[in-house]
């Protein structure tokens, strides 16, 4: 498996095909995420302000920019995740390309992959998407997850990928 950092806004593969995007649900999935991530950092907020700060000068200021901040990331960030990651499905190689900040692009020749797994946790059967996490031979990096498939994607390239390692054991 193959790590490379590369430059956003690169989107073939490398073959000249084009990267897949995650499914539209993944953006609630992300969305609802940072939204549960926030929710005890914003009430503890709320709590210090009322409790320490209320008397203070700068009494409220917790209660209005710690809630501020969160709906801006709540309303920035998932959609920035969501609209750099995608993924491709090449002869040989799988590719998954994500990041927002950071941009990472990972190449997963299929005759390394020891075993599938096809994850879906209560948000994921909520919105209609699920996770495929290939397993790969060696320790750094040996676990690769492709979030934001829908189920039957991730069924058939589950599918493709298996009949790689089947051909391989043959």
């Amino acid at each position: 498996m193959t790590v490379i950092d590369e430059a956003p806004g690169e989107s073939l593969g490398e073959d000249g095909a084009r990267l897949r995007p995650a499914e539209r649900g993944y953006l609630h999935v992300i969305r609802v995420r940072t939204l549960l991530s926030w929710l005890p950092i914003v009430v503890a907020a709320i709590v210090v302000d009322r409790a320490i700060l209320a008397d203070k000068p700068v009494g409220g200021l917790l209660l209005v920019a710690v809630p501020l901040l969160a709906a801006a990331s709540i309303i920035v960030a998932p959609s920035r995740i969501w609209s750099r990651l995608g993924h491709a499905l090449e002869p040989r190689m799988l590719r998954v390309v994500r990041g927002w900040m950071f941009h990472r692009d990972t190449l997963v020749p299929l005759v390394r992959v020891q075993h599938l797994d096809i994850a879906r946790g209560p948000l994921d059967k909520m919105f209609g998407t699920a996770t495929l996490v290939v397993h790969t031979a060696g320790t750094h990096h040996s676990i690769v997850s492709l979030p934001g498939l829908s189920p039957a994607d991730a069924d058939s390239m589950a599918a493709v990928i298996r009949s790689h390692i089947q051909a391989d054991l043959d």
